[in-house]
């Protein structure tokens, strides 16, 4: 019985244990298998896989299509456009679905920053710059049905952060591929040189040899950039010019940065009393450097690039004579300047002064400036500092960069220029601002000069105009003489034929009116004004009806252009009548 007991619960564990089993192994088929990748695994598998691509890939426009194919997998995504930047601009890339004039004109509106782009159809759309570490490769144009997740925007991001860099390694590569190929030229052809050099040396001497190609090419008449074309020529490096602040003036062959250094005064000071107290050029890092230095004075640098370290005597021997040749040019350079300098300034002394008109028209011709076309006076003040000869040259500056021709002189407060067209009403002042970094220039212009007899009085209305600006609340600015109104009468100085002038622009038409029809408009705003606007009293003055006076006020302010009702017009107006009846002696004067 025990037994069988026994054997009966054996028997039922033993019966139980298939369905155990069977629970255990439906389990176990349910649960992930640990030995297979993860989305998140398979996700980093392609996007290292898609990577290395990219870096495997030396054609810029190759790496593009494979990033815009890649992001239209990696999401919700579709590519819509994508750009390489060629030769300063945008290219659109042929893998784009479209390429409409709105998304191109978004992507060239952003000027190298991400932005948003509308597509229609797409409520979620961007254009991500493709960035390297010294330009911007391009642009890539994304768009999504749905807003992106956090987690999809990274990828993307990530995507096209792997894409830029690509593109910089593609970029660096053909950069350096190409140096190569223009590196391994210029050996050649400097080998070439050299031989042809060798040959001369041989009957004449390297010396005479390179001082006559020196000679030859400063008497071409191209000036420096012909010295420097030869120097060259003959080291097969790189060449270069800066003025004596460091600012590039000319570059000849390959590696020209850009932009250019901006220079720091106080090391460029260093460098150049560095390279004076020693005979002969000088290594500093990559170049090789000497001063263009006639009669001693330092007009600029000249510089071979010699990253290897490949100048030998020859090499220095072409530097020096280039450099000598260079301080002849200069100087010559700085004598014709000084002297049309001079010109131009004397000029305008004896017109301000009142010089003879065909006197006046030949000497501006011989200084290349047609004086027969219409002129302004302008006048040039700064109140923080004198108009010293630094300032003057300031001013020409921003005249020419506005593109004013003008000749110019220094007078001991203000710089004047006679400029043959009106100035803008502030371009000048703003140029100052940028070339002076301060806002403080006063600016006084003339009215219209037609004649060389007029610039005396002209300068007297610029002065007048700058006067008159410098005693206002607004202290700083350009203020036009013909624009003053009352105020060009009530300086010292302003005599009858101001009065005259002032009368004509205010009463000019008005009194021709009269003249021309025998009619009495001046005289009746002459008395509407004498009679403190009232129209009863002013028309039993006239002895006309009231209606009749209204009538001849209406055709004063459509002869005129002048509105009774603004109160400067009325003001300029009352003191025109009053000088045309007081001063002038009224109708008929």
């Amino acid at each position: 019985m025990s037994s069988r007991v026994a054997h009966g619960r054996y028997s039922g564990r033993e019966g139980s244990l298939p369905r155990g089993r069977g629970r255990h192994t439906a389990a176990a088929r349910k649960r992930p298998d640990p030995s297979a990748p993860s989305p998140a695994d398979h996700a980093l598998h392609e996007l290292v896989a898609f990577s290395r691509t990219l870096f495997a890939t030396p054609d810029e426009g190759e790496i593009l299509r494979l990033a815009m194919d890649h992001i239209a997998t990696a999401g919700p995504y579709s590519t819509e456009a994508g750009y390489l930047r060629v030769d300063g601009g945008l290219a659109p890339s042929p893998s784009g679905r479209f390429h409409a004039s709105a998304v191109d004109r978004r992507v060239r509106e952003l000027a190298g920053e991400d932005g948003s782009v509308t597509v229609p159809g797409r409520p979620w759309g961007r254009a991500l710059g493709l960035r390297g570490f010294e330009r911007l490769h391009g642009y890539v144009v994304v768009t999504s049905r749905s807003r992106p997740t956090e987690a999809e925007r990274s990828l993307l991001a990530t995507i096209v952060g792997h894409t830029a860099a690509a593109l910089s390694v593609a970029f660096a590569d053909r950069r350096q591929r190409e140096d190569a190929l223009e590196l391994h030229r210029l050996r050649v052809e400097r080998t070439a040189l050299q031989q042809q050099l060798i040959s001369v040396a041989a009957e004449l001497g390297y010396q005479r040899a390179v001082h006559a190609l020196m000679a030859d090419a400063a008497a071409s008449g191209g000036g420096e950039e012909a010295i420097i074309r030869a120097l060259h020529g003959l080291t097969g490096l790189p060449a270069l010019i800066e003025d004596r602040f460091g600012r590039l003036r000319s570059w000849t062959g390959p590696g020209r940065p850009d932009p250019y250094p901006e220079p720091d005064p106080v090391r460029q000071d260093e460098m150049l009393h560095a390279v004076a107290r020693e005979v002969g050029p000088v290594r500093i890092k990559d170049r090789l450097i000497t001063l263009i230095r006639p009669h001693g004075e330092i007009l600029g640098v000249l510089a071979l690039v010699d990253a290897r370290s490949e100048a030998d005597e020859h090499t220095v021997l072409a530097l020096e004579h280039a450099a000598t040749s260079l301080a002849l040019e200069l100087a010559h350079l700085r004598t014709l300047a000084e002297v049309e300098l001079r010109l131009h300034r004397e000029l305008v002394e004896d017109l301000l002064a009142g010089a003879d008109e065909a006197s006046a028209y030949a000497r501006a011709e011989a200084v290349g400036h047609d004086l027969h076309r219409a002129h302004y006076v302008v006048v040039v003040q700064r109140s923080d500092r004198t108009a010293d000869e630094s300032f003057a040259q300031t001013v020409g500056r921003a005249a020419s960069g506005v593109g004013m021709r003008s000749l110019l002189a220094r007078r001991s407060d203000h710089i004047v220029l006679i400029a043959d067209d009106r100035p803008h009403a502030r371009a000048l002042y703003e140029a100052l601002a940028r070339e002076t970094g301060t806002r403080s220039a006063t600016i006084g212009v003339s009215t219209r000069c037609d004649s060389p007899g007029d610039i005396p009085h002209r300068y007297q209305e610029a002065q007048r105009a700058l006067e008159v600006r410098r005693h206002s609340r607004e202290r700083c600015g350009t203020t036009f003489f013909d624009e003053l109104g009352l105020y060009r009468i009530l300086g010292p100085g302003n005599g009858y034929r101001e009065l005259e002038m002032f009368v004509h622009e205010w009463l000019g038409q008005l009194i021709d009116y009269d003249s021309q029809h025998h009619a009495t408009m001046v005289e009746t705003l002459s008395r509407y004004f004498d009679c403190g606007g009232n129209y009863d009293e002013t028309a039993e003055s006239l002895a006309i009806h009231r209606s009749t006076l209204r009538y001849r006020l209406q055709r004063i302010r459509d002869i005129s252009g002048n509105d009774l009702g603004n109160v400067e017009d009325r003001l300029n107006l009352q003191v025109a009548t009053r000088v045309w009846k007081i001063v002038l002696g009224g109708p008929g004067s």
